[in-house]
């Protein structure tokens, strides 16, 4: 049966080493090169790529990065923990279902979703248009930006934290509740520090892709705001691939790192089903 799984594995392995390895191995050595294109000819070795990231606008890109994502993860957390206790509490019988409501956007594009969001914020707008008022265009700025991230990564953290909330042991709060404690106070004595698990693995689906992207501060933010992964697609379309390269390295290593960190929160991957 080893055997049969390992050569049912290949496929899998040949893929992984042509679309992960091999392109992350091409990006290490472009790192170090300095070069017109992709191409050996006239190619030198520089670490020119690394003055790059020391520079002031990296730097700036780097704490807006930082910032638009960690405050979009936060929003996410209150807002996901709210919608996933409501259903956990209510007495819904198909649950599952209106977790897939919560979902059925995510199967949708991404693009579309954000130019929705977008046209929200604009001056003139279908909500403006229904309730006769004259808006505000928040575009362009970084309130936009966190909306979008928000309205966009929710699900990823609503799903986690319903599914550690569904396998908390029912026996743990009606003991709480028979030796005395309120319900106030068993939330946050039992099922809260049981549902720890779900916010970590959340945090880190939500906090991910707001970190890396560049669809969102492209679109809602006008480019005005710059974010690490606009200077990486920004680096890979003007050909200055060792400093796009870094960059992604750079990011590649947080990923893994925060990844290893999610196997050890939830090892089993329960909050992930």
């Amino acid at each position: 049966m080893n055997k049969a799984y390992k050569v049912l594995s290949i496929p899998y392995l040949v893929w992984l080493i042509l679309l992960a390895f091999f392109p992350i191995l091409i990006m290490t050595v472009l790192i170090f090169m300095e070069s017109e294109g992709l191409t050996l000819d006239g190619a030198v070795i520089s670490l020119f790529a690394f003055e790059l990231f020391f520079d002031s606008s990296t730097m700036i890109s780097i704490l807006n990065s930082l910032f638009y994502s960690i405050t979009a993860t936060i929003f996410c957390i209150i807002l996901g923990y709210l919608a996933a206790f409501v259903i956990y509490k209510s007495r819904i019988k198909n649950k599952f279902l209106v977790i897939i409501i919560f979902v059925l956007p995510m199967w949708s594009n991404l693009l579309l979703r954000i130019q929705a969001v977008g046209s929200l914020l604009e001056t003139n707008n279908i909500i403006t248009s229904l309730l006769g008022i004259t808006g505000i265009n928040a575009n362009g700025t970084g309130f936009a930006i966190i909306l979008g991230m928000v309205v966009t990564y929710l699900p990823f953290m609503i799903l986690p934290i319903y599914t550690a909330l569904e396998k908390i042991d029912k026996s743990y709060e009606e003991a709480s509740l028979d030796l005395g404690l309120p319900e106030f106070k068993t939330f946050f004595k039992v099922t809260f520090p049981l549902s720890l698990k779900g916010i970590v693995s959340g945090s880190i689906m939500v906090f991910l892709p707001a970190l890396s992207g560049f669809a969102i501060p492209q679109i809602l933010g006008k480019g005005d705001k710059l974010l690490v992964g606009n200077i990486i697609e920004q680096s890979f379309r003007n050909m200055n691939y060792n400093f796009g390269s870094l960059l992604s390295i750079i990011l590649l290593i947080f990923i893994m790192v925060s990844l290893i960190l999610l196997n050890k929160t939830d090892k089993e991957g329960e909050t992930l089903l």
